[in-house]
């Protein structure tokens, strides 16, 4: 049977147009949300790293910081001009994983595999957030298809492509340092792979990847290498514990759609026959996975696995999940029906949820929402708009990030907010003018993280002002306290500590 008569053979959904239409729509869907709905608190800082390019930043590598600087380039200084490139990267990942998926382990597989990324909750909800998990993902993708493109013609230039991708990953996140090991894993493993120890393609490759991240150990090197700290730092050294381990597998399941997961789980096994005899398209997805995924159960030991870490590994999974329904199981129907509803279940939750992004269907759930970071944001704004008009204040404080981001957001076409704690997170902005602070201001903090008492030893007068209330539907999410400060008597900004 040609390829032709089997591709006509296969539902709609499975075809190339229907794959187009889903990922078309599901794009639409998301260009609306991420143009109707407000930032979350990390997407309102990330936009002052674009507003501001560096060669680096405290908490990351400055991938995300220049894909917003570019939306912001395209599309001006809005909401959507932050999430632009991120749901462009949705597509361009989705394709590289049909490529790939396709070119491993067949044109059916492949389609699956894009459908089962798409319904996961993970990429179906939180697809227009603009954090460093898209670039990341997107580039852990992409060095993927490079390797099997590599692996698939043996043309050893294929290593510039996966050098070039797997470097501009580590711009994104360090967490793709893993994918190096995976890779070095493959090398090692599979008999046919080890040819290429001996290309200087390879070496070539590896040598991209580091002048890409070069940026990166340079801005480090200069601050004291404050971004590695803060992020290796993390590593589990505590004692061990089982009591994040329920956690983070919950959380891998519920992100990666629960249906889907059970696929996923299913295909790694059959997987590993493949793996214990060296095969190439076994070996090559499984062990370019298994570091990290190895790293998180260890952390999992010592302390809380953030749910967004896992993302750059759904593409794997997803396909992991095709191969599995697409492999001739025991009862192949059962399994069918199983990913047909793990498809719908998934898009239709990112539907509801997209929707309910824009136009809350109910506050009942408060803090509990997913979406509840995203409420309430411009009735904040007005509100202390207003209390500075009356209070006559030419600058607005903080001691959050994620709170100065949403009113430096909020502000903009008014007065300068600051931070006036944690300042290594803005060296890459020009210094404040110091005379702002001896005239009035406001300080704004979360009522539960308030430092009154430290207001006081930089302020001559502090008085609070007002209470505000973030709202969704009425239904309280948190309470914001607002002081007017004047007369600067001692130090504003704590300082810059590297370390």
């Amino acid at each position: 049977m040609t390829a032709e008569a089997q591709t006509g053979s296969l539902p709609f959904y499975l075809r190339p147009a229907g794959l187009i239409l889903i990922v078309g729509l599901l794009t639409a869907l998301k260009i609306f949300a991420a143009s109707h709905s407000h930032f979350v608190e990390d997407e309102a800082y990330y936009r002052l790293w674009g507003l501001s390019p560096a060669l680096s930043y405290y908490d990351h590598p400055p991938m995300i910081g220049w894909w917003i600087g570019t939306g912001q380039a395209l599309f001006g200084d809005t909401v959507f001009a932050v999430r632009a490139l991120v749901i462009a990267s949705g597509v361009i990942g989705s394709l590289a994983l049909w490529r790939t998926a396709s070119l491993l382990f067949g044109r059916t597989a492949a389609a699956w595999s894009v459908l089962f990324l798409n319904a996961s909750l993970l990429v179906g909800i939180g697809g227009i957030l603009a954090t460093p998990d898209a670039p990341s993902v997107l580039f852990w993708g992409l060095s993927l298809w490079a390797l099997t493109e590599l692996s698939t013609s043996r043309n050893a230039n294929w290593w510039f492509v996966v050098g070039l991708m797997a470097g501009c990953g580590l711009v994104a996140k360090y967490s793709v340092l893993f994918l190096g090991a995976g890779i070095v894993l493959w090398l090692i493993w599979v008999p046919d792979a080890r040819r290429w120890w001996r290309c200087w393609q390879l070496w070539a490759g590896g040598l991209i990847a580091l002048l890409c991240f070069s940026p990166v150990l340079y801005w480090n090197h200069v601050h004291e290498w404050v971004s590695f700290y803060k992020q290796f730092g993390r590593a589990g050294t505590g004692g061990y514990t089982a009591r994040y381990i329920p956690e983070f597998l919950g959380a891998l399941v519920g992100l990666m759609n629960p249906l889907i997961a059970v696929l996923a789980f299913a295909g790694a096994a059959r997987l590993f026959k493949g793996l214990r005899a060296r095969e190439n398209a076994a070996s090559l997805l499984l062990l370019t996975v298994l570091p990290f995924l190895l790293y998180l159960g260890y952390h999992s030991l010592h302390s809380r696995v953030q749910a967004n870490w896992p993302a750059p590994l759904f593409p794997a999974f997803a396909m992991m999940a095709a191969v599995f329904v697409t492999s001739r199981p025991a009862s192949p129907a059962l399994w069918q029906r199983l990913a047909q509803a793990g498809v719908v279940l998934g898009l239709a939750v990112a539907v509801v949820v997209q929707l309910h992004a824009v136009w809350p269907l109910t506050g009942a759930f408060a803090r509990k929402d997913p979406t509840f970071q995203l409420r309430g944001w411009p009735e904040i704004g007005q509100e202390v708009k207003e209390l500075a008009e009356r209070e006559g204040a030419g600058f607005v404080a903080t001691t959050s990030y994620g709170l100065n981001g949403q009113l430096d957001f909020l502000m903009k076409d008014d007065l300068p907010v600051f931070q006036l704690t944690e300042r290594i997170r803005y060296v890459m902005q020009p210094a404040p003018d110091m005379s702002l602070f001896d005239g009035p201001g406001l300080y704004v903090a979360e009522k539960r993280r308030n430092r009154e008492g430290d207001l006081r030893q930089s302020f001559a007068n502090v008085e609070e002002v007002a209470e505000l209330t973030r709202k969704v539907k009425d239904v309280p999410l948190e309470k914001l306290v607002v002081y007017k400060v004047e007369g600067r008597i001692g130090p504003v900004f704590e300082p810059v500590d590297p370390n």
